[in-house]
Protein backbone atom coordinates (compact mmCIF):
# COMPACT_ATOMS: atom_id res chain seq x y z
CA UNK A 1 0.00 0.00 0.00
CA UNK A 2 1.54 3.24 -1.17
CA UNK A 3 1.33 6.14 1.31
CA UNK A 4 1.86 9.84 0.84
CA UNK A 5 4.10 11.68 3.29
CA UNK A 6 1.61 14.53 3.60
CA UNK A 7 -1.16 14.35 6.17
CA UNK A 8 -2.77 15.62 9.37
CA UNK A 9 -4.26 13.98 12.44
CA UNK A 10 -5.87 15.32 15.62
CA UNK A 11 -7.17 13.74 18.81
CA UNK A 12 -8.38 14.74 22.27
CA UNK A 13 -8.39 12.68 25.45
CA UNK A 14 -9.39 13.31 29.08
CA UNK A 15 -8.15 11.11 31.91
CA UNK A 16 -10.03 12.87 34.72
CA UNK A 17 -7.08 15.03 35.72
CA UNK A 18 -6.25 16.72 32.44
CA UNK A 19 -7.41 17.22 28.87
CA UNK A 20 -4.79 16.25 26.29
CA UNK A 21 -4.96 17.60 22.74
CA UNK A 22 -2.63 16.10 20.12
CA UNK A 23 -2.12 17.43 16.59
CA UNK A 24 0.22 15.76 14.08
CA UNK A 25 1.11 17.03 10.63
CA UNK A 26 3.66 15.72 8.16
CA UNK A 27 5.30 16.70 4.88
CA UNK A 28 7.78 14.97 2.61
CA UNK A 29 11.33 14.39 3.87
CA UNK A 30 14.22 12.16 2.98
CA UNK A 31 14.15 10.36 6.33
CA UNK A 32 11.83 10.01 9.34
CA UNK A 33 12.24 13.21 11.35
CA UNK A 34 9.83 13.57 14.28
CA UNK A 35 9.72 16.86 16.17
CA UNK A 36 7.64 17.00 19.35
CA UNK A 37 6.38 20.15 21.05
CA UNK A 38 4.92 19.57 24.51
CA UNK A 39 4.99 21.11 28.03
CA UNK A 40 8.47 20.85 29.49
CA UNK A 41 7.29 19.12 32.66
CA UNK A 42 6.23 16.10 30.56
CA UNK A 43 9.40 15.85 28.48
CA UNK A 44 10.25 12.48 30.11
CA UNK A 45 7.57 10.94 27.87
CA UNK A 46 8.89 12.42 24.61
CA UNK A 47 10.99 9.50 23.31
CA UNK A 48 8.33 6.89 24.04
CA UNK A 49 5.68 8.97 22.29
CA UNK A 50 8.01 9.50 19.32
CA UNK A 51 8.38 5.72 19.05
CA UNK A 52 4.59 5.38 18.72
CA UNK A 53 4.60 7.87 15.83
CA UNK A 54 7.58 6.24 14.08
CA UNK A 55 5.97 2.81 14.31
CA UNK A 56 3.20 3.98 11.95
CA UNK A 57 4.68 6.91 10.01
CA UNK A 58 8.10 5.68 8.92
CA UNK A 59 9.19 8.52 6.68
CA UNK A 60 8.54 12.27 6.48
CA UNK A 61 9.01 15.50 8.43
CA UNK A 62 6.50 14.98 11.23
CA UNK A 63 5.55 17.70 13.72
CA UNK A 64 3.71 16.59 16.87
CA UNK A 65 2.05 19.19 19.09
CA UNK A 66 0.75 18.16 22.53
CA UNK A 67 -1.30 20.60 24.60
CA UNK A 68 -2.37 19.86 28.17
CA UNK A 69 -5.23 21.52 30.07
CA UNK A 70 -5.28 20.59 33.76
CA UNK A 71 -8.77 20.24 35.27
CA UNK A 72 -7.93 19.43 38.91
CA UNK A 73 -6.77 21.76 41.66
CA UNK A 74 -3.97 19.52 42.93
CA UNK A 75 -1.92 19.93 39.78
CA UNK A 76 0.55 22.24 41.54
CA UNK A 77 1.78 22.71 45.10
CA UNK A 78 2.82 26.01 46.66
CA UNK A 79 5.98 25.58 48.72
CA UNK A 80 7.37 27.93 51.32
CA UNK A 81 11.14 28.41 51.41
CA UNK A 82 11.62 29.26 55.09
CA UNK A 83 15.42 29.54 54.83
CA UNK A 84 15.10 32.01 51.95
CA UNK A 85 12.52 34.07 53.88
CA UNK A 86 14.77 34.17 56.98
CA UNK A 87 17.73 35.39 54.95
CA UNK A 88 15.58 38.10 53.39
CA UNK A 89 14.29 39.11 56.84
CA UNK A 90 17.73 39.18 58.50
CA UNK A 91 19.30 41.17 55.64
CA UNK A 92 16.43 43.66 55.55
CA UNK A 93 16.60 44.07 59.34
CA UNK A 94 20.36 44.67 59.17
CA UNK A 95 19.88 47.17 56.35
CA UNK A 96 17.23 49.00 58.38
CA UNK A 97 19.45 49.23 61.48
CA UNK A 98 22.62 50.21 59.59
CA UNK A 99 20.95 53.09 57.79
CA UNK A 100 18.39 53.92 60.48
CA UNK A 101 15.50 53.45 58.08
CA UNK A 102 11.80 53.67 58.91
CA UNK A 103 9.20 51.07 58.01
CA UNK A 104 8.19 47.60 59.01
CA UNK A 105 9.17 44.27 57.45
CA UNK A 106 5.71 42.84 56.90
CA UNK A 107 4.43 39.41 55.96
CA UNK A 108 2.90 40.79 52.77
CA UNK A 109 6.24 42.21 51.69
CA UNK A 110 8.24 39.06 52.47
CA UNK A 111 5.74 36.88 50.60
CA UNK A 112 6.32 38.86 47.40
CA UNK A 113 10.09 38.40 47.38
CA UNK A 114 11.54 35.96 44.79
CA UNK A 115 11.54 32.25 45.70
CA UNK A 116 9.96 32.71 49.13
CA UNK A 117 6.68 31.27 47.85
CA UNK A 118 7.01 29.00 44.82
CA UNK A 119 4.50 26.95 42.83
CA UNK A 120 5.89 23.57 41.79
CA UNK A 121 4.19 20.89 39.71
CA UNK A 122 2.57 18.08 41.60
CA UNK A 123 4.63 14.91 41.29
CA UNK A 124 2.73 12.25 39.38
CA UNK A 125 3.24 8.68 38.27
CA UNK A 126 5.26 8.88 35.03
CA UNK A 127 4.00 5.54 33.74
CA UNK A 128 0.41 6.64 34.26
CA UNK A 129 1.11 9.87 32.38
CA UNK A 130 2.75 8.06 29.47
CA UNK A 131 -0.32 5.83 29.17
CA UNK A 132 -2.59 8.88 29.17
CA UNK A 133 -0.54 10.65 26.48
CA UNK A 134 -0.25 7.47 24.41
CA UNK A 135 -4.01 7.23 23.87
CA UNK A 136 -4.47 10.49 21.88
CA UNK A 137 -1.06 10.16 20.19
CA UNK A 138 -2.00 6.72 18.81
CA UNK A 139 -5.37 7.98 17.64
CA UNK A 140 -3.90 11.13 16.03
CA UNK A 141 -1.15 9.25 14.21
CA UNK A 142 -3.71 6.70 13.00
CA UNK A 143 -5.81 9.51 11.53
CA UNK A 144 -2.63 10.91 9.97
CA UNK A 145 -1.93 7.48 8.50
CA UNK A 146 -5.46 7.19 7.07
CA UNK A 147 -5.05 10.52 5.30
CA UNK A 148 -1.63 9.49 3.97
CA UNK A 149 -3.12 6.23 2.62
CA UNK A 150 -5.92 8.08 0.79
CA UNK A 151 -3.43 10.55 -0.70
CA UNK A 152 -1.08 7.69 -1.57
CA UNK A 153 -3.82 5.93 -3.55
CA UNK A 154 -4.31 9.07 -5.63
CA UNK A 155 -0.57 9.38 -6.23
CA UNK A 156 -0.30 5.73 -7.27
CA UNK A 157 -3.23 6.08 -9.68
CA UNK A 158 -1.69 9.14 -11.33
CA UNK A 159 1.75 7.53 -11.61
CA UNK A 160 0.29 4.35 -13.15
CA UNK A 161 -1.57 6.38 -15.78
CA UNK A 162 1.61 8.24 -16.70
CA UNK A 163 3.53 4.95 -16.81
CA UNK A 164 0.97 3.51 -19.26
CA UNK A 165 1.27 6.64 -21.40
CA UNK A 166 5.07 6.27 -21.49
CA UNK A 167 4.73 2.60 -22.53
CA UNK A 168 2.55 3.68 -25.45
CA UNK A 169 5.21 6.16 -26.54
CA UNK A 170 7.90 3.47 -26.17
CA UNK A 171 5.92 1.27 -28.55
CA UNK A 172 5.67 4.12 -31.05
CA UNK A 173 9.47 4.49 -30.95
CA UNK A 174 9.85 0.73 -31.49
CA UNK A 175 7.74 1.02 -34.64
CA UNK A 176 9.57 4.10 -35.86
CA UNK A 177 13.12 2.93 -35.12
CA UNK A 178 13.52 0.48 -38.09
CA UNK A 179 12.40 3.19 -40.50
CA UNK A 180 15.30 5.42 -39.43
CA UNK A 181 17.90 3.17 -41.05
CA UNK A 182 15.78 2.80 -44.22
CA UNK A 183 15.38 6.56 -44.49
CA UNK A 184 19.12 7.02 -43.95
CA UNK A 185 19.90 4.50 -46.72
CA UNK A 186 17.74 6.36 -49.25
CA UNK A 187 19.22 9.71 -48.28
CA UNK A 188 22.72 8.25 -48.62
CA UNK A 189 21.99 7.04 -52.16
CA UNK A 190 20.60 10.44 -53.14
CA UNK A 191 23.55 12.25 -51.65
CA UNK A 192 26.07 10.07 -53.52
CA UNK A 193 24.19 10.68 -56.79
CA UNK A 194 24.32 14.40 -56.16
CA UNK A 195 28.07 14.22 -55.65
CA UNK A 196 29.12 11.86 -58.46
CA UNK A 197 26.10 11.88 -60.82
CA UNK A 198 24.40 8.93 -62.52
CA UNK A 199 27.34 7.96 -64.78
CA UNK A 200 29.11 5.99 -62.05
CA UNK A 201 27.73 2.77 -60.65
CA UNK A 202 27.27 2.94 -56.92
CA UNK A 203 28.45 -0.22 -55.08
CA UNK A 204 25.30 -1.44 -53.34
CA UNK A 205 27.25 -3.46 -50.80
CA UNK A 206 29.08 -0.32 -49.65
CA UNK A 207 25.81 1.53 -49.21
CA UNK A 208 24.33 -1.37 -47.26
CA UNK A 209 27.48 -1.54 -45.11
CA UNK A 210 27.23 2.16 -44.27
CA UNK A 211 23.54 1.74 -43.52
CA UNK A 212 24.25 -1.24 -41.25
CA UNK A 213 26.89 0.75 -39.32
CA UNK A 214 24.46 3.65 -38.94
CA UNK A 215 21.64 1.34 -37.85
CA UNK A 216 23.87 -0.20 -35.20
CA UNK A 217 24.90 3.20 -33.86
CA UNK A 218 21.35 4.51 -33.64
CA UNK A 219 19.75 1.30 -32.38
CA UNK A 220 17.80 1.95 -29.19
CA UNK A 221 16.30 -1.51 -28.76
CA UNK A 222 18.14 -2.27 -25.51
CA UNK A 223 17.24 1.10 -24.01
CA UNK A 224 13.58 0.69 -24.96
CA UNK A 225 13.47 -2.77 -23.36
CA UNK A 226 15.06 -1.46 -20.15
CA UNK A 227 12.77 1.57 -20.04
CA UNK A 228 9.71 -0.64 -20.45
CA UNK A 229 11.05 -2.98 -17.76
CA UNK A 230 11.52 -0.05 -15.34
CA UNK A 231 7.92 1.04 -15.90
CA UNK A 232 6.66 -2.49 -15.21
CA UNK A 233 8.73 -2.58 -11.99
CA UNK A 234 7.30 0.79 -11.03
CA UNK A 235 3.73 -0.46 -11.51
CA UNK A 236 4.52 -3.66 -9.60
CA UNK A 237 5.80 -1.74 -6.59
CA UNK A 238 2.77 0.56 -6.63
CA UNK A 239 0.36 -2.38 -6.63
CA UNK A 240 2.15 -4.71 -4.20
CA UNK A 241 3.99 -2.41 -1.79
CA UNK A 242 3.57 -3.13 1.93
CA UNK A 243 6.45 -1.00 3.20
CA UNK A 244 7.98 2.43 2.59
CA UNK A 245 9.14 2.20 -1.04
CA UNK A 246 9.58 5.88 -1.89
CA UNK A 247 13.38 5.66 -2.17
CA UNK A 248 13.14 2.57 -4.39
CA UNK A 249 10.67 4.35 -6.66
CA UNK A 250 12.92 7.40 -6.79
CA UNK A 251 15.81 5.21 -7.95
CA UNK A 252 13.66 3.64 -10.68
CA UNK A 253 12.61 7.07 -11.94
CA UNK A 254 16.28 8.09 -12.17
CA UNK A 255 16.98 4.98 -14.26
CA UNK A 256 13.98 5.72 -16.49
CA UNK A 257 15.30 9.21 -17.10
CA UNK A 258 18.76 7.81 -17.88
CA UNK A 259 17.36 5.45 -20.53
CA UNK A 260 15.25 8.23 -22.06
CA UNK A 261 18.33 10.46 -22.37
CA UNK A 262 20.26 7.66 -24.08
CA UNK A 263 17.43 7.02 -26.54
CA UNK A 264 17.27 10.70 -27.38
CA UNK A 265 21.02 10.96 -27.99
CA UNK A 266 21.23 7.80 -30.14
CA UNK A 267 18.04 7.92 -32.18
CA UNK A 268 19.16 10.52 -34.76
CA UNK A 269 15.54 11.09 -35.81
CA UNK A 270 13.44 14.18 -35.18
CA UNK A 271 10.22 12.22 -34.68
CA UNK A 272 11.80 9.95 -32.06
CA UNK A 273 13.47 12.97 -30.44
CA UNK A 274 10.10 14.72 -30.04
CA UNK A 275 8.62 11.56 -28.53
CA UNK A 276 11.54 11.30 -26.11
CA UNK A 277 10.88 14.89 -25.00
CA UNK A 278 7.29 13.89 -24.21
CA UNK A 279 8.56 10.83 -22.31
CA UNK A 280 10.98 12.96 -20.28
CA UNK A 281 8.15 15.36 -19.45
CA UNK A 282 6.05 12.48 -18.09
CA UNK A 283 9.01 11.05 -16.16
CA UNK A 284 9.56 14.44 -14.52
CA UNK A 285 5.89 14.54 -13.44
CA UNK A 286 6.27 11.02 -12.01
CA UNK A 287 9.44 12.11 -10.19
CA UNK A 288 7.56 15.01 -8.58
CA UNK A 289 4.85 12.62 -7.38
CA UNK A 290 7.35 10.05 -6.12
CA UNK A 291 9.04 12.72 -3.99
CA UNK A 292 5.95 12.69 -1.76
CA UNK A 293 5.68 8.91 -1.36
CA UNK A 294 6.70 7.36 1.96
Amino acid sequence: MIKSMTGFGRSEYADGKRNIIVEIKSVNHRYCDVTMKMPRRYSFAEERLKAIVKNIARRGKIDVSIMVENVTENDTNVRLNTMMAKQYYDNLKELKNDFDLAGEITLQFLATLPDVMKAVPHLEDEEELVKSFSVPVKEAVQKLNEMRVIEGEKLAEDIEKRGDFIREMVKSIELRSPEVATTYTEKLRERIKELIGNNVTIPEDRILLEAAIFADKCSVTEELVRLDSHILQLKSILSKSNQPDGKKLDFLVQEMNREANTIGSKANDIQITNTVLDIKSEIEKIREQVQNIE
